[in-house]
């Protein structure tokens, strides 16, 4: 069971960190939502939570509760800038579709 970051995901998470001056590293989990099932959901980790499950990967932590880990287990975020868009992108190997806008997963 993993969660991993890449070197650009890394570097924007500990960039947000420092620009906000406090937080332990991402909180990353799914809700029930959208046309195709699940989206992603994205916040600081601020503290640690009893059940979280925490992996570190390039000197980052990431917080995922027990739940959401058994529909993103493998996933790697990415940090990806297109023009003047940039957004965290996840390639989640139990994807099996997903949304034509991107909102939302189906596992």
């Amino acid at each position: 069971m993993a969660i991993s970051l890449t070197p650009a995901a890394a570097d924007r998470v500990r960039h947000f960190l420092a620009a906000r001056g406090q937080g332990l590293g991402l909180r990353l989990g799914v809700r029930k939502t959208g046309c195709s099932g699940f989206a992603y959901v994205v916040d600081y980790a601020d503290s640690t939570r009893p059940d979280d499950l925490v992996f570190e990967d390039h000197g980052v932590r990431v917080f995922v509760d027990p739940q959401s880990l058994a529909t993103i287990d493998g996933t790697e975020v990415d940090f990806v800038k297109q023009g003047l868009n940039e957004s965290f992108k996840f390639r989640n190997p139990q994807t099996k579709a997903e949304c034509g806008c991107g909102e939302s997963f189906t596992v």
